[in-house]
């Protein structure tokens, strides 16, 4: 299967959507909000095993908002993960598979709602299947240093991922959604897996950043975007969880090294605060700068845009709002 038909069911949404569609918000922030209890290493994937209908909930949430793509509650979802609370392996794999099927039943139930109006600004949403990075499953903060160490090389970073990818990819998504990656190292990882499994649905693959140039390990996003431009299975290229205010510049540097789609999905700009364990308030960023940014980020070449952590589905109203307001 060639380039054109993996990545056409990605391209037709963006066309539709007049040239940039919107991705959901951040997840565990809206979980929290309607009393999930997610302090844990399991973190958002936690509700997957106590609370799905939650999880159903805020995916119809992020749709009414105008999400053009819903990503699964499956981030921190990992078959070591699972296993490491009690989990069979079995068990866990069901637990992934959970993760794509409450994301599908809730875009059919709100497509079939809306399918039918008039004037209607909403598409069939995709569903994009979450893989977080080694260093989420770690939660040492190493999705944001790329620090592994010097035991993880390649071939375990492959071993890591690939049986939880090929379970998801048999859960039916539209989309994989490699996200928080914070090396070159991982990046070929996930490339190679999808060339070794033969994965015919559009991946996208996000870095973060902490200093707004370069990825979390130090190494320029030219290098880190080498490995990715030459695989046909990578159809969009990105930067997820950075703060807002590092968005636009690092477009432009992707526009630069890359000819894929662009997706950004940064964070509210709040601060952790390790000390105190809790969120300390952006000072420069709500629903509103949001929105004027969001036009910005289109404008310098981005075609998916969306929101991540401490984002909520108001954001992503405000975001969906200004992008479709001609379409």
């Amino acid at each position: 299967m060639g380039f054109e038909s993996i990545s056409a069911k990605l391209d037709d949404l963006i066309q539709k959507a007049g040239g940039c569609a919107v991705v959901d918000g951040g997840f565990a922030t809206q979980l929290e909000i309607h009393g999930a209890a997610i302090n844990d290493p399991l973190w958002s994937a936690l509700c997957l095993i106590k609370e799905p209908h939650l999880i159903k909930q805020v995916h119809m949430e992020y749709l009414e908002a105008g999400a053009d793509i819903l990503v699964t509650s499956s981030y921190q979802a990992t078959l070591p993960g699972f296993i490491a609370r009690g989990i069979s392996a079995k068990e866990a794999e069901l637990l992934l598979e959970k993760s794509v099927n409450l994301a599908v039943q809730a875009r059919n139930k709100f497509w079939d709602t809306v399918k039918d109006a008039p004037a209607r600004s909403y598409y069939r949403a995709l569903v994009a299947a979450s893989v977080g990075s080694y260093g989420a499953y770690l939660a040492d903060g190493s999705e944001y240093s790329g620090n592994y160490g010097p035991d993880v090389n390649l071939e375990k970073l492959k071993d890591f991922h690939r049986r939880r990818l090929q379970v998801l990819v048999n859960a039916g998504p539209d989309l994989i959604a490699f996200e928080t990656i914070p090396n070159k190292l991982e990046a070929q990882a996930c490339v190679e897996l999808l060339e070794e499994e033969n994965v015919n649905i559009p991946s996208w693959i996000c870095f973060s950043s902490v200093d707004g140039v370069n990825a979390p390990s130090g190494e320029s996003f030219q290098e880190c975007l080498e490995v990715l431009n030459k695989s046909d299975k990578v159809a969009a290229v990105g930067i997820n969880c950075a703060p807002p205010h590092f968005v636009q510049s690092l477009i432009q540097t992707f526009k630069k090294v890359t000819d894929k789609v662009i997706i950004v999905y940064p964070n509210s700009g709040e601060i952790w605060d390790g000390i105190a364990k809790k969120w300390m308030p952006s000072k420069c960023f709500d629903d509103d700068n949001f929105q004027a940014y969001a036009v910005r980020w289109r404008d310098a070449g981005a075609k998916l845009i969306g929101g991540c952590c401490r984002t909520t589905p108001s954001t992503i109203r405000s975001i969906s709002k200004v992008l479709k307001e001609k379409h």
